[in-house]
């Protein structure tokens, strides 16, 4: 599903008022799904990654699809700027510094693998966003992660990491799900 510019620029927008509202309440704003065309009310899965003067400053979202998607989009940009345990919360002079990325998720679908060299051989770098879970330990990364880590053995390696796990780890009961992205920024 790809969005027109217009409900591209749409999501932005809500994106950076969710977070000015938040500054001036503590909370996320609460958004009329009636006054958003169809295309933003289905039900997908997001992430909004802020940034500011080219360094990471907030990323939060969801790997499934649970509420519609301008809602989650509000919902996560908030997050982003106010919940993500990296970073401390946003302050009102970083507002017009940020920039905004949003993330429209595929639904995730699990990769079939015998060997990590076999996940690794099936990877698409730029493409694919990974869900790694083992245990109760879990991580993702974002298509766009693939920007700074091209190399497929690093990416994965730095997604255990991200999961909890050592990077040199395998274990047969391993669970690896792909998924693609829209990105908008």
């Amino acid at each position: 599903m790809s969005l027109n510019e217009q409900n591209r620029k749409r999501l932005l927008d809500l994106a950076k008022l969710s977070i000015a509202h938040g500054l001036n309440t503590g909370k996320a704003l609460k958004i009329d799904l009636s006054d958003y065309p169809p295309e933003l009310t289905v039900s997908r899965a997001t992430f909004v990654t802020l940034q500011k003067q080219g360094q990471l400053r907030g990323c939060i979202g969801m790997l499934e699809a649970v509420r519609p998607m301008a809602e989650d989009v509000a919902e996560n940009a908030f997050s982003a700027a106010f919940k993500d345990c990296r970073f401390p919360p946003l302050e009102a002079d970083e507002l017009d510094e940020l920039d905004i990325h949003i993330s429209i998720l595929s639904p995730a679908e699990p990769i079939a693998l015998t060997s990590e060299q076999d996940l690794i051989d099936q990877l698409r770098p730029g493409i694919d966003g990974l869900i790694l879970e083992e245990g109760f330990k879990r991580g993702t990364f974002l298509p766009s992660v693939w920007d700074s880590l091209p190399d497929p053995r690093q990416f994965l390696q730095h997604l255990k990491q991200k999961a909890g796990l050592p990077p040199h780890y395998w274990s047969d009961s391993i669970k690896i799900s792909r998924y693609t992205a829209e990105i908008i920024d």
